[in-house]
């Protein structure tokens, strides 16, 4: 039986590392075997796109170069990690996935949707996730929790506001596009409260 493909979306400072954490430890126990990776990112090669995409030196870059870099690392991704996983029966739980590049080269850096969704086509034309939850949190929330970690800001927590709402505006925009997969989360609320929504929308949609 194929494995399940969860991603997890959401704007900067969204807490998605602890809620992958939670899912990963309700799929568990659940019985299922489950396997965590994350975009950019998953696999050596990919990793090494991912300091060069998250690097403040690498400056400001083409908008279809950042997105052509990040379904590099994701093609790297789906093959070395997903698709293995997925073809032996394993959940998959991914920080991120094309999604994010709909959101932030898409609609962030104003690329429109045509060309994000040709690059899905020629990457994985075979995988769509089954579930996706986008923790939706304000910008200004989010930043000020980015400010709050004592580390460095990467390179697109860096950048301007406006860009952000651009982002989470496209986020909503796909949730409400594609209700059956897309499934929306308040991240502004406390860690608890976050991870009580996030198990609660796992039971109703994958027990």
């Amino acid at each position: 039986m194929r494995g399940r493909l969860i991603t997890l979306e959401g704007g900067e400072g969204a807490g998605k590392s602890s809620a992958v954490s939670c899912m990963a430890e309700w799929l568990r126990a659940q019985g299922r075997q489950v396997v965590v990776t994350r975009e950019p990112g998953g696999t050596a090669a990919a990793e090494r796109i991912r300091a060069v995409l998250l690097d403040p030196e690498t400056g400001d870059i083409e908008p279809l170069t950042e997105a052509l870099l990040m379904f590099a690392a994701r093609s790297e991704n789906l093959a070395q990690v997903i698709r293995p996983a997925l073809a032996a029966g394993q959940d998959v739980i991914c920080d991120r996935f094309t999604d994010a590049s709909r959101a932030y080269q898409g609609g962030g850096r104003e690329m429109g949707m045509a060309a994000i969704d040709a690059l899905a086509e020629l990457v994985h034309p075979d995988i769509v996730p089954d579930l996706t939850l986008v923790l939706d949190v304000p910008v200004a929330v989010g930043m000020s929790r980015v400010g709050g970690r004592g580390q460095s800001p990467d390179r697109f927590e860096r950048t301007r506001s406006d860009f952000l709402e651009r982002v989470r505006n496209s986020y909503l925009a796909l949730a409400e596009a594609e209700p059956e997969r897309i499934a929306l989360i308040d991240a502004s609320l406390s860690i608890d409260q976050v991870h009580r929504q996030i198990i609660a929308l796992l039971e109703e949609r994958l027990a």
